[in-house]
């Protein structure tokens, strides 16, 4: 299921533990042959872009387990789950904020 929260773009998102925070890449608009599509045509892509790592899950013993993400790398999504964030008003990048275990695959 979704969430979405929107907060003020003076705030700074700092995932916890083992959540990602990932920026959706967006289709483009406009086709080959220059026709331009409109918004509701244009499918969602299974790809972003991780913006934020958290410092990594607690395992059962006490130790903390390192995610294997990092900054600026390119994932493949799922279709359903995460949070999706907006920061500030008229911002228009499509954030989600899920589990590193919830991520498909990283793409070379």
């Amino acid at each position: 299921m979704f969430s979405s929260r929107v907060l003020s773009s003076s705030r700074k998102v700092i995932p916890l533990f083992d959540r990602v925070l990932i920026e959706r890449v967006k289709a483009e608009a406009k086709t080959a042959s220059g026709i331009f599509l409109p918004e509701k045509a244009i499918e969602k892509l299974p790809e972003g872009i991780v913006k934020a790592v958290g410092p990594g899950k607690i395992a059962k013993d006490g130790s903390r387990i390192a995610p294997s993400l990092k900054e600026g790398d390119r994932v493949l999504l799922p279709s359903y789950g995460g949070n999706n964030v907006k920061i500030g008003s008229n911002n228009d990048a499509e954030l989600i904020l899920l589990h590193e275990h919830e991520i498909l695959a990283k793409l070379d």
